[in-house]
């Protein structure tokens, strides 16, 4: 993975906030200086939050997880849809793209939204059956066309979603706070692009820079998307189950225990050892006659 450089933060506006009314006191740590009345947010916080969201994006993306992608403002559709086709391009998958409108209760009350996502497929299916359509008048076919669009746009990137998301990386976490809450709720971690009017803590990890500038969004979404797809392309390898009946299973057959021989002894080595034995009784036979000596010496007194 790729170093991302202060250079390329900066050419790209990443360090451009809001106006210093509309700071988040949250986000003070964040902030480096406060320029004609518009606060500049300090590179190496960016640099390092972005750097860390990427670890973190990569290791879901080789344990075969899922990340959700939530973006809605103007500044962030058009990225995201070059985004969604540079994952296809690279065979990858696992990437699941919000970019109409949140629907709340997604995370929490997910029984709920799931009855939208058959209720979209079973109307695309009717469309298409040519049986279906002739039960039909065209004011009707009309009516259902309109409502398959209307929940496409709010539920078709995330209707094949099959379980709740490993991960969510949300553009502009001010905007979608209601996303974030969710994800806390969910105890879903979170990335997300937090611009100095945001609250930082309610994200798992945080990306200090501007979101409202194409180039800043362009940059920051293209290193977490590289991130992703190195990911995929480099799984966690999985042990192979084991086989029954194998000498490693309980069952299996009982292992030979195999009694180490203990080598006979040198003749050098016995000979020391008889000589450590005499040099000892001889020591204690000089201690026993010192002894002898000192009690005849106590008596003659």
């Amino acid at each position: 993975m790729r170093t991302v450089s202060l250079e390329e933060l900066l050419e790209a506006g990443c360090h451009f906030g809001h106006q210093v009314s509309r700071q988040n006191a949250k986000a003070r740590e964040y902030i480096f200086e406060a320029r004609d009345g518009i606060h500049i947010i300090d590179l190496e916080k960016t640099k390092e939050g972005l750097e860390d969201a990427a670890k973190f994006v990569k290791e879901v993306a080789r344990k075969n997880g899922t990340l959700l992608v939530l973006g809605t403002k103007r500044q962030a559709v058009g990225v995201l849809e070059e985004e969604k086709k540079k994952v296809k391009a690279a065979g990858v998958a696992g990437v699941y793209f919000v970019t109409k409108r949140w629907i709340g209760g997604t995370l929490t009350n997910s029984s709920e939204v799931a009855k939208n996502y058959k209720k979209l497929k079973d109307i695309a299916e009717k469309l298409k059956d040519p049986n279906a359509r002739s039960k039909y008048t065209k004011k009707e076919l009309s009516d259902l066309e309109k409502l398959r669009q209307k929940l496409e746009g709010f539920y078709g990137g995330i209707a094949e979603m099959p379980a709740a998301p490993d991960a969510l990386f949300i553009i502009d976490t001010h905007q979608e706070h209601v996303a974030a809450s969710e994800s806390k709720i969910a105890r879903i971690p979170t990335i997300g692009i937090t611009d100095t009017n945001a609250d930082p803590t309610i994200i798992t990890y945080p990306i200090p820079a501007n979101d409202d500038a194409v180039g800043s969004v362009k940059l920051l979404s293209d290193y977490i998307f590289d991130a992703w797809i190195e990911g995929r392309k480099n799984p966690v390898k999985q042990e192979a189950p084991k086989e029954e009946g194998s000498t490693s299973s309980p069952q299996g057959k009982k292992e030979e225990k195999v009694e180490a021989k203990k080598e006979p002894e040198s003749k050098e080595k016995v000979e020391k050892k008889e000589e450590k034995v005499s040099e000892k009784k001889e020591t204690k036979e000089k201690v026993e006659v010192k002894k002898e000596e000192k009690t005849k010496k106590e008596t003659a007194k």
